[in-house]
């Protein structure tokens, strides 16, 4: 799927279907821009989630961005609180499609919020401080996957192509957007990491000016 929305229990359904179990309300809606990824996170769902195949987030080939706008604009906007750019890989591996489409979805439908899910690795990806990118009011909430309150722990976990230098380059990148976006929320994942290690998660976050949420844990 390339355009969906996830119900309670991580269950990711087309917006059609999601409308007909329950018409009321305003909803948030994933855009699923890429497989690829920048890390290998051993608690990721890319190889531990069962998806049927006419729900799969696996995309058989990514899709061009004239794709994406077809499918946004054929949604029901009174519907829509919020457009959240991710993939079932990293969307910052398509850079200057996703600011694109921000932009695009602050033109068309100026009050619905957007977001991004991303590792924050971005920087090293390309080389360069990405931050600016996401300014302009293109964008409203940035959410990075901080994962850990270590760098060994981070590449324990997340695999990162990058090496030991990815966690700190993370932290960089979410103070860098402290400038350009409203929202910069840092993750971590419950039942992954136990509390005193999300205690120190926090603590980081609150040494920086950051904001941490605990995400639940996905596995079924």
């Amino acid at each position: 799927m390339i355009v969906y929305t996830c119900e309670k229990g991580g269950v990711y359904l087309p917006v059609e279907e999601s409308l007909r179990r329950n018409p009321e309300g305003k909803r948030s809606v994933y855009v699923n821009v890429t497989n690829r990824c920048t890390c290998a996170c051993t608690f990721c769902l890319r190889s531990m989630k069962h998806m049927a195949e006419d729900s799969t987030l696996w995309l058989k080939q990514e899709p061009s961005v004239e794709e994406i706008k077809r499918n946004l604009d054929g949604l029901p906007w009174d519907k829509v609180k919020e457009i959240v750019f991710c993939g079932f890989g990293e969307p910052t591996e398509r850079l200057e499609d996703v600011t694109g489409l921000m932009r695009y979805v602050k033109e068309t439908h100026p009050d619905v919020l957007t977001r991004i899910n991303t590792n924050g690795l971005s920087d090293l990806a390309y080389g360069r401080d990405t931050a600016p990118e996401f300014g302009g009011g293109i964008l409203d909430t940035i959410s990075i996957s901080m994962n850990a309150s270590n760098k060994e722990r981070y590449l324990e976990l997340t695999r990162s192509q990058f090496g030991l230098p990815s966690y700190d380059a993370m932290l960089n990148f979410a103070q860098h957007c402290k400038k350009y976006v409203p929202n910069v929320v840092l993750t971590v994942v419950d039942h992954v990491e136990d509390s005193e290690e999300i205690r120190k998660c926090r603590a980081i976050c609150e040494e920086k000016g950051l904001n941490l949420r605990v995400r639940v844990y996905e596995n079924s």
